[in-house]
């Protein structure tokens, strides 16, 4: 499977979705957010350091959205944003009701 391959899956497949590094504060703000509305085993969290495809993963975000920095947050297929996005997003109810659109957590 290629890197394009694998990317595109995850993020077609996965209804929650974080390309991460295991050191980066914005991820950890994102993932935490993200766990305190959802089980751990809800969430597909790819740690690109731990990875040796990583710079590939990291390259073929950037085509897909933008952006190269991390974390990429994907929820239902759809790219929403990174760390402080996602943050904002759940102070506001948006993350809620996004996850909740896609089957992730109950309304």
């Amino acid at each position: 499977m290629s890197t394009k391959e694998f990317v595109d899956s995850k993020i077609k497949n996965g209804k929650v979705v974080v390309w991460s590094k295991s050191y980066c504060p914005y991820c950890k703000k994102a993932k935490d957010a993200l766990f305190s509305l959802l089980p751990k085993d809800a969430v597909d969290v790819e740690e690109l350091d731990q990875r040796s495809d990583g710079d590939e993963i990291q390259d073929y975000l950037q085509q897909l959205t933008g952006g190269r920095s991390v974390p990429r947050v994907f929820i239902g297929g759809k790219f929403i944003g990174g760390g402080d996005d996602t943050v904002r997003m759940k102070k506001s109810g948006e993350l809620q009701a996004k996850l909740a659109d896609v089957g992730a957590m109950a309304a």
